[in-house]
């Protein structure tokens, strides 16, 4: 009897899970929609060719156009100076720089002025009787004759006999004497030649100086020059007057220069030429470091784009009916961001951002602004 029951149990839940498998596979299943593909989005630019000016860029160090570096002709103990002679120290034009004592060359001017007018006085009654004529001229001089002034020029001999009678007597050859210390006496005394800065100093008050030596440097700080190398190649376009465009190294101040000077000469190592712009303006330094932006020439019917939509420095993507094409273009001038091309019609459409993993045929949406 238990066995009967057994079997029966089993036989009903065979029957039942028949049935419930049918009823499953009879059921309808729902179909799964198929994922859509994702389209990227692109901004694009339109081509207008227009004069796109080319410019060369290039960089160097100021340095003041007017300067001086400060050296003796004499020897001397360095005394005076109008201002503490220091790095830094502005002076004016016509400030005494440096002041040498001069007690020993003073002396021997003075020396050599008393032999002057020693001979000169001697001169005087030989004069009277052999050249009456000339008498008064080189008496007037004698009588204002100081040994403190500076020296005045002979007077002027009316005859041959004359001129050689005085060279006779060693006038002439005193007289340059005595001119030729007081020229070395001026050297004693060094002025600013104009308004500017001392930037190098290498002696102190109280410091022998020997002729030769240097002191200092000063430079007029109001103009300055900046000396660039620029390819040979554009040469012939640079032009003395163009406008140049400066930039510190932070590209946060700017100043406008002009070109003064063009060397003609080709640097044979590197083909370059110098080009010197100069420039004026608050917050230039000697020495800083500047770029500089130079007009060359423009490139008519050309267009100017980002450097990162190259692709193999000579192909573009362009957008049409949805889809990137690889167009090639002719480069015609590269700067450090940008590259000037030709070969694009007018209302063309380019990427305006490089589209990572962009290829020939690729669909894709253009990105309107509102979105």
């Amino acid at each position: 009897m238990r066995q009967v029951i057994i079997s029966i149990l089993g036989i009903l839940i065979i029957g039942i899970g028949y049935c419930g498998y049918t009823t499953l596979a009879a059921t309808e299943r729902p179909q799964k929609e198929k994922p859509k593909k994702a389209t990227s989005k692109v901004f694009t630019q339109v081509v207008k060719n227009e004069d796109t000016p080319v410019t060369v860029t290039a960089s160097g160090n100021l340095a003041a156009k007017e300067r001086i570096e400060i050296y003796s002709e004499v020897q001397g103990i360095f005394e005076h100076s109008d201002k503490a002679f220091k790095p830094g120290v502005r002076y004016k034009s016509g400030d005494v720089l440096i002041r040498l004592n001069s007690d020993e060359e003073r002396a021997s001017l003075l020396s050599q002025k008393s032999s002057l007018q020693n001979l000169l006085v001697g001169l005087l009654p030989e004069l009277r009787f052999d050249y009456p004529e000339a008498f008064d001229k080189w008496q007037a001089y004698v009588n204002d004759f100081d040994v403190n002034a500076v020296l005045r020029p002979l007077p002027k001999t009316n005859s041959e006999r004359e001129k050689l009678y005085i060279a006779g007597q060693n006038i002439i050859t005193t007289w340059y004497t005595v001119k030729n210390i007081e020229e070395r006496m001026t050297k004693y005394n060094i002025y600013a030649p104009y308004n500017g800065v001392l930037t190098q100093a290498s002696i102190n008050i109280g410091s022998l100086v020997r002729a030769g030596q240097k002191l200092g440097e000063f430079i007029n700080p109001n103009v300055y020059e900046l000396e660039v190398a620029v390819n040979s190649t554009y040469a012939e376009l640079l032009k003395v007057g163009s406008t140049v465009k400066l930039k510190n190294v932070e590209r946060t101040k700017n100043w406008n220069g002009s070109v003064t000077r063009i060397n003609n000469l080709i640097d044979p190592n590197t083909q370059t030429i110098q080009a010197y712009i100069q420039v004026t303006g608050k917050g230039l330094r000697e020495g800083m470091y500047l770029e500089a932006v130079l007009k060359a020439k423009n490139e008519k019917n050309t267009f100017e784009i980002s450097r990162k939509l190259l692709v193999d420095n000579s192909k573009l993507f362009v957008y049409k009916d949805d889809k990137l094409s690889l167009t090639e273009i002719n480069p015609v001038h590269y700067t450090d961001k940008t590259v000037v091309i030709r070969g694009l019609e007018d209302g063309t459409e380019i990427l305006e951002k490089m589209l990572p993993g962009a290829y020939d045929g690729m669909p894709v949406e253009h990105f309107k602004e509102k979105e």
